[in-house]
């Protein structure tokens, strides 16, 4: 069997379990719509699901741009000045103790309404993980790699350029993955601090609104976009591998 047909599988009988459950319990719509009504809201509000989709899947797009930018050179600046990375690498792990969704108020009250504050709350979440991943695949370089080069005389910045950094993409694509996964949360998180736009705004209205079925639409809209970007830096972290390793077969 195929992965898209273990898939297909997998997702019908989630479909026949909830309208089992729907039938089964006999529980009012508002609270759990069966899937034909999430369908059917699906259908009807294309439309406005599809407004809110460009918004959301910008602020998503734009963060992980930015997070990831952003990491990668934090990891590369703190691997050229080992004293820096001792002093400012202990610091990072200290942010993490601040639960980053306790800060999207600020991030709302400092950034506005708009779509800067979501891109900054996507941002902070990806940052570390980016980062970090990156930091240590860029210290795991091999060390017999690492003496030859300093026997041919290769400097700091030309080890770092053609042989840390090759070396660590594939510990970058780790990051990437983790980042495609963590980015719409953060999107959303912010969406639901203060918006006018976006999945997450829209799950809120139509939740005060007593629609739960169009709330269940643009969760499933949401969790799509989520596979459909996984996927998709999926396919670059298996690019970036192969490059690593024809850089490995090339050494």
């Amino acid at each position: 069997m195929t992965r898209v047909a273990s898939v297909a599988v997998v997702v019908a009988c989630a479909i026949a379990f909830w309208q089992v459950l729907v039938w089964a319990t006999g529980v009012p719509p508002f609270i759990l719509p069966g899937p034909g009504r999430v369908a059917t809201a699906l259908w009807e509000a294309r439309a406005l699901l599809a407004q809110h989709f460009v918004v959301t899947a910008a602020e998503v797009l734009a963060g992980i741009a930015l997070g990831s930018v952003l990491g990668a050179l934090t990891a590369v600046q703190l691997v050229a000045a080992p004293r820096l990375g001792r002093a400012v690498m202990p610091l990072l792990v200290f942010t993490q103790a601040v639960p980053v969704f306790a800060l999207a108020p600020l991030l709302t009250l400092w950034l506005g309404y708009g779509v800067w504050s979501k891109i900054a709350m996507t941002l902070l979440i990806i940052y570390f993980p980016v980062a970090s991943a990156f930091l240590d695949g860029l210290g795991r370089t091999d060390p017999g790699l690492l003496d030859l080069a300093r026997t041919m005389g290769a400097g700091r910045g030309r080890t770092l350029l053609f042989l840390r950094l090759p070396a660590a993409l594939p510990a970058f694509a780790s990051g990437l993955r983790l980042a495609a996964v963590y980015a719409p949360i953060g999107a959303v998180i912010g969406e639901w601090v203060g918006a006018s736009q976006g999945l997450g705004y829209l799950m809120l209205l139509a939740n005060g609104r007593a629609k739960t079925d169009l709330m269940f639409a643009a969760l499933i809209v949401l969790a799509l976009m989520t596979v459909a970007l996984h996927a998709g830096v999926g396919a670059l972290g298996r690019r970036l591998d192969a490059y690593a390793a024809g850089r490995r077969e090339a050494v």
